[in-house]
């Protein structure tokens, strides 16, 4: 049945007014009431240096062939990438072996309707980049995420730009950077007759406690152009990355269909060669198959579940579980398998030792080690992530408990002197330290309305996040302990801004967080590391210190591991230094022979 007349009428109303909403907000011309006399006409062919790479405005170009032809002039170890490209189709044609459809979507915010937050209960603040540490803190952010570092001078030199803004969020309490942003004034850049801005580079400090960081920055930067002016505020986020498209969502944006060019780079590999068939290894395997893959090493997958792995290349194959390869002897696994053994082969070599004792000993000798220590530490003398292990123990009762909780990982359990200061973990392969970090334990930040509990369990999630679900803090005895000594327990809600430990122990596995130091630590500590790697002699290690800081000479040996987990020190070449070592042939001839002049 047709429809009566006045319906069709209707109907083609209907179907008018949205084409017509849909141009005004997603069409790349200016609004009506704008008056091109008053304003100077836009840049041609305009493309923006923003220090990790070049944002390509498609808008400003006429012709596919410059369009690909500005993405052509890409820089070694920087990435352009191109926006509002109007025919991708078009320009891709132009250069189909060199560039690719970024799978990333955009999305825009409509600043006339935005409206702020109004929660102010935050114990960090969000302010302009103001200093060369600024600029370090966020090079070190980007680093963590895997994104392309910005040379510093860069950001110093722009501080003051009227094109670029940078932002970032400060603890009020340490005065630690947690996270940065980047927004493009596009008037400012290119006399953009929309009036548009757009959003880059949202970043947050993965070790970050604090909750709303990456929110808190967005809204900052949305009130900034929308005091400027601007009509709306875009951003590109990868078609995968849910959570952040549901903050965004969340904030008010909503997808516009622009599209992004990039050019093929390594940077960009993984963007354009399909989905990883790995992700069924846990991060640890993942990133030495990830490097493996790069250099052309053909891996084949064991067993995912348990991290083993085989990587063949130029008729050499070594079978590997995680960092644990067939180059680590059995001799060297049993040595660090019993922690009393591995104590004496390294103390054999003048490495500094703790005081320990079996708690095999007479009630009265650990009673007399005790009273001699003031505090003890009991763990098994077998086990691995900090299972079974309890710290600054002063009570008989309580060094009585966390044995029986030891024996349940170990028939041997140790007592050891507890030492003060901080847990450094260095890693050792091939004789040489690729990475130091400072492994810290977990802590929780009250916010004055959550009970610990709700707070552990928040931290819990985000360090999960943040790990690939390698990190979480149990609730158990040791987490008791630790609330008691902080005079807390798991139903009280702790004041706005009070910082509680509520581990004492440092295993990233049970919620710590890990700080690079590798550019700071002392040379005493770097040779300690080495003398016990040699006296072991194994070739990937990771030697655990307690330090009273990584930049003294003051250090006691806690353990070696045979097994580190490499993903822990990034952005320090640890997965490089990994395959390296099992294929030497791998590295790039003219880095062979950099290294050999060395």
């Amino acid at each position: 049945m047709s429809k009566a007349p006045g319906n069709r009428q209707k109907g083609r109303g209907q179907a008018g007014a949205h084409r017509l909403k849909r141009l005004r907000e997603q069409g790349l011309k200016p609004p009506i009431e704008q008056r091109e006399s008053r304003q100077e006409p836009m840049k041609e062919n305009f493309a923006l240096n923003c220090g990790w790479g070049r944002l390509v405005f498609g808008q400003t170009f006429t012709d596919a062939t410059a369009l690909a032809g500005s993405l052509g002039e890409e820089l070694p170890d920087r990435r352009d990438i191109a926006i509002y490209v109007r025919d991708p189709h078009v320009v891709l044609a132009e250069a189909p072996q060199e560039l690719f459809l970024d799978p990333s979507h955009t999305y825009r915010l409509d600043l006339s309707t935005y409206r702020p937050s109004h929660d102010g209960s935050r114990t960090f603040f969000v302010r302009r980049l103001t200093s060369q540490s600024d600029a370090d803190a966020i090079n070190r952010i980007y680093a963590a995420r895997g994104m392309v570092a910005v040379p510093p001078e860069f950001f110093w030199s722009r501080r003051d730009a009227r094109s670029i803004t940078y932002f970032v969020a400060e603890d009020e309490a340490t005065g630690e950077i947690l996270g940065t942003v980047t927004g493009v004034d596009h008037f400012r850049a290119f006399n953009d007759p929309e009036r548009g801005s757009s959003l880059w580079c949202l970043a947050v400090d993965p070790q970050a406690r604090h909750p709303g960081v990456g929110e808190t920055l967005v809204r900052r930067l949305a009130e900034h152009y929308a005091a400027r002016g601007a009509a709306f505020m875009d951003l590109s986020v990868i078609h995968s990355n849910e959570q952040a498209i549901r903050l965004y969502e969340k904030l008010g944006f909503h997808r516009v269909h622009f599209f992004s060019l990039k050019r093929k780079n390594p940077i960009n590999e993984t963007l354009f060669t399909g989905p990883e068939t790995d992700q069924s290894l846990n991060p640890y395997a993942r990133i030495i198959v990830k490097e493996a893959r790069r250099r052309g090493i053909h891996v084949q997958v064991l067993d995912a579940g348990s991290g083993f792995f085989r990587l063949t290349h130029g008729g050499r194959t070594i079978d590997c579980r995680e960092s644990l390869s067939e180059l680590t002897t059995a001799v060297a696994m049993s040595i660090c398998d019993d922690k009393t053994v591995t104590r004496r082969f390294v103390e054999k070599a003048g490495v500094v030792v703790p005081d320990q004792l079996s708690a095999s000993a007479s009630r009265g000798e650990i009673e007399e080690f005790l009273n001699r220590h003031g505090e003890v530490v009991v763990k098994p003398a077998r086990g691995e992530q900090g299972r079974g292990v309890s710290v600054g123990l002063a009570a008989m009762d309580d060094v009585d408990r966390a044995i029986g909780e030891a024996r349940s990982v170990s028939d041997d359990v140790l007592i050891e002197a507890c030492i003060a200061g901080e847990d450094l973990r260095l890693v050792v392969i091939n004789y040489r330290v690729v990475a130091a970090a400072i492994r810290r334990p977990a802590m929780i930040t009250g916010d004055g309305r959550s009970t610990v509990r709700e707070l552990i369990d928040k931290q819990s999630r985000r360090r999960a996040a943040a790990t690939g679900g390698e990190s979480r803090i149990p609730l158990d005895a040791e987490t008791d302990r630790a609330l008691l000594r902080a005079g807390f327990a798991l139903e009280d809600v702790p004041p706005d801004g009070e910082e509680i430990q509520v581990r004492k122990t440092a295993n990233l596995h049970t919620g710590g967080t890990i700080h690079d130091v590798t550019g700071v630590v002392h040379p005493v500590l770097v040779d300690a590391a080495v003398k016990a790697a040699r006296a072991i002699s194994i070739p990937v290690t990771g030697i655990d210190l307690m330090v009273t800081s990584p930049t003294r000479p003051d250090y006691a040996f806690i353990e070696a591991n045979e097994r580190p987990g490499l993903a822990n020190h990034e952005p320090q070449p640890t997965a490089e230094r990994f395959i390296d070592l099992l294929f030497p042939l791998s590295v790039p001839a003219a880095v062979r022979q950099a290294v050999q002049a060395g």
